[in-house]
């Protein structure tokens, strides 16, 4: 699951002209997952399991996932082994689709003002392949004024919806938060919490909640070929 499906980077527009230009200029530039060239532990929490990774931007990208422990131990040699086999079947990478294409930005406003941060919201697009599940979504950004950083970022849900037969949603939120820039780092992604409540087929429950926590982050070194 991709926490930051929906959130990438905003295209200035006209549209936003009651925003502060250094929040457009943050918009446009914004990565949820955070600045490339850093590499970090992530340890992934849901359902009573866990899982402790490596993520090394210095690698090559098939090699840069290392699982570090599973559900508290130190993984089998057999975990080890798929894990790795996972990632030279697929890529985390990519880019995933951007926070112009996302947001509505006539819709986008101020919803709190304070003197160190400022609170933003924005209704959702609707899919272009007919999924009316962004209808019942918004996005809720907060504004660190002092440092200049977006320092979290949410997407949730405005009320029960079904995005399709027999599914009935109550609850959806996920958030991201980052630490503040300084002069020493960027702003990196410090925590992801997901929080979901629903039914399927009125007896299936859907309610599930999941935390990512990334810590440990080093600047990239690059792997030398012989």
């Amino acid at each position: 699951m991709r926490p930051w499906l929906f959130v990438c980077c905003l295209v200035g527009s006209p549209l936003f002209a009651s925003i502060p230009v250094e929040v457009q200029k943050a918009l446009q530039t914004f990565r949820a997952e955070g600045p490339k060239g850093w590499s970090y532990t992530q340890t992934t929490s849901a359902e009573g399991r866990q899982l402790v990774e490596r993520y090394d931007a210095g690698q090559p990208e098939y090699r840069r996932w290392t699982l570090v422990a599973q559900d508290g131990r130190p993984p089998s040699a057999a975990e080890t082994q798929n894990h790795r086999e996972k990632f030279t079947r697929q890529s985390r990478g990519g880019n995933g689709p951007t926070l112009s294409q996302q947001i509505d930005p006539a819709t986008l406003s101020v919803i709190a003002d304070k003197p160190e941060q400022a609170t933003f919201a924005a209704r959702l697009k609707l899919g272009e392949d007919g999924d009316r599940t962004a209808e019942f979504l918004r996005a809720v950004f907060v504004w660190h004024k002092p440092t200049q950083t977006i320092e979290s970022f949410t997407i949730e849900s405005i009320g029960p919806f079904s995005p399709t037969l027999g599914v009935r949603i109550a609850e959806l939120r996920t958030t991201m938060s980052y630490s503040h820039r300084s002069p020493e780092r960027p702003s990196l992604l410090q925590n992801v919490t997901t929080h979901l409540r629903g039914r399927a087929f009125w007896f299936k429950s859907l309610d599930a909640d999941m935390t990512v926590i990334y810590t440990d982050y080093r600047p990239a070194v690059a792997t030398r070929r012989p």
